[in-house]
């Protein structure tokens, strides 16, 4: 294996849940390429968490194999600096081509991208307008509408596609596979947009989700008593309180179209691909960075210090090289993102010159074990006193117009909103270790929902107290990283 160096493609949709696979028993999800692909010849991770439930940070930690708390990468505003790890930059200075398309959200905007990538691609036609900058299809600021994010069916003025910056970076991939310089492996980054909000999508994958056959959405919890303070909060602003079943299931659904749609372009890179004769020596890993509310406990959106599974629970699909004997299908062992970086050191042969915390996943990926983690981490929030963790770079800040304003402007009070968090969850239990409010405990094989937070249930003594030492075991090995080579005194 270490003789021979596949191309990678990091396929990173932005927002998708770890449950809207087809593969996975979700009737509704419409995921044919990925279904295909974990079929024949690549694994499916359905207990893949992330390890910071909104962009940046988590970012951060897969790229890195760190956790967001080793080097402070814990806002939306604390990016990878030149001295710390980036996979994509130790690939190029390992002999790879690295073509860069789409999001950033992992180095500073004012960086420069040389040291990354060969190519950081740019767009080479206009695109449709970003929906973040209009403001008509929210409506009224005082109607239900202005804060749900659902802008629905995309209006495409009679072209095939709405083309947006999403298709025309896959446009943009697709032309560097069929030109791909000679004599060195390359890396393909699709950092894509979808199925981020605003919920909005063209047909025909506007459609083409089954209404009737969506899962049950997760309720409201009754009071918002034991769950998190920042959720009450924001499920109050976004004023979605009395919205009715079947404007959720249009939302849900246009998600799910979404999904799909990201599905569809991951079938157009593959077929690239194999047109060109470089599948079989290529490795695919298809994941995204966090989960969304989609309209489960009547929230949309995402939320930087809660850790429902709806949000910490990503897909996680991975098609390795053909000279890997791969066993094909669904794998339930739990994961953690942190270990894409130790998985393609494996592939292609790098050995890490600096510490991190992945665990190669080759071995789940061929057969030769099925447990790989006895639990998984996910971190968010900040301390009193850190202001500059507050994010008021965001202009939703202060800003009640702003998209994101229920969310972000919380996390700019001094209450327990914003409160530093972390989870620590096994395949049956979560527990979530929170400053200045509650903690929580849910027994995920009778409450998968975590609607009930049984954290002072007398019964639950010792598990509670196996998970706090868990989480004192983590926070031990991981307080930090020695660099690896040593000063002169």
């Amino acid at each position: 294996m270490k003789n021979k160096r596949p191309n990678i493609v990091i396929f990173n949709p932005d927002e998708y849940r770890g449950d809207v696979l087809s593969h996975i028993g979700n009737p509704a999800a419409v995921t044919p390429n990925l279904d295909n692909m974990v079929k024949h010849d690549g694994v499916s991770f359905s207990n893949a968490f992330c390890q910071n439930p909104v962009c940046t940070p988590s970012r951060c930690s897969f790229m890195s194999g760190w956790y967001p708390h080793v080097r402070g990468h814990r806002t939306m505003y604390n990016m990878m600096g030149l001295d710390e790890p980036v996979l994509l930059k130790r690939l190029k200075d390992n002999g790879y081509f690295v073509w860069w398309g789409g999001k950033n959200d992992l180095i500073p905007g004012d960086a420069s991208v040389e040291p990354y990538c060969d190519i950081r691609y740019r767009l080479k036609k206009p695109i449709r307008s970003d929906l973040h900058r209009l403001k008509d299809w929210r409506g009224d600021p005082e109607g239900d509408n202005y804060y749900s994010f659902y802008a629905g069916k995309l209006n495409t003025d009679g072209e095939d596609r709405y083309y947006d910056s999403d298709w025309a970076n896959i446009e943009g991939a697709i032309d560097f596979i069929h030109n791909a310089p000679a004599g060195k492996p390359f890396c393909i980054n699709l950092a894509l947009s979808y199925p981020h909000p605003p919920y909005a999508v063209e047909e025909p994958w506007y459609s083409m989700i089954d209404r009737e056959k969506l899962p049950l959405r997760i309720p409201t919890p009754e009071g918002w008593i034991g769950k998190p303070s920042m959720l009450k909060g924001i499920h109050e602003r976004q004023n979605l309180k009395n919205w009715t079943e079947e404007q959720w299931t249009d939302l849900r659904a246009t998600y799910y179209g979404m999904c799909a749609r990201i599905d569809y372009q991951l079938g157009l890179v593959i077929d690239a691909l194999k047109k060109t004769g470089q599948y079989d020596n290529t490795a695919i890993f298809f994941f995204s960075d966090h989960g969304d509310f989609a309209g489960d406990y009547g929230l949309v959106e995402k939320n930087q210090n809660s850790f429902e599974d709806v949000l910490t629970r990503v897909p996680f699909v991975i098609k390795p090289p053909k000279w890997i004997e791969v066993v094909p299908g669904v794998r339930d062992t739990l994961v953690e993102l942190v270990d894409f970086v130790a998985t393609v050191e494996e592939l292609i042969g790098m050995e890490p010159d600096y510490t991190h915390f992945g665990k190669s996943l080759i071995p789940v990926i061929i057969g030769e074990i099925n447990d790989h983690r006895d639990a998984v981490f996910c971190e968010g929030g900040r301390m009193h006193g850190e202001r500059h963790c507050m994010e008021f770079e965001s202009s939703s800040s202060q800003n009640p117009e702003g998209l994101y304003w229920p969310r972000v402007n919380l996390q700019s009070s001094e209450g327990p909103e914003h409160t530093k968090a972390i989870m620590c969850r096994t395949k049956d239990y979560k527990y979530v270790k929170r400053f200045y409010e509650k903690d929580e405990l849910y027994d995920l094989k009778n409450d998968p929902q975590e609607l009930h937070n049984i954290i002072y249930d007398p019964r639950m003594k010792e598990i509670l107290f196996s998970l706090k030492e868990r989480l004192l075991d983590f926070y031990m090995s991981t307080c930090d990283v020695v660099p690896h080579k040593t000063d002169r005194r």
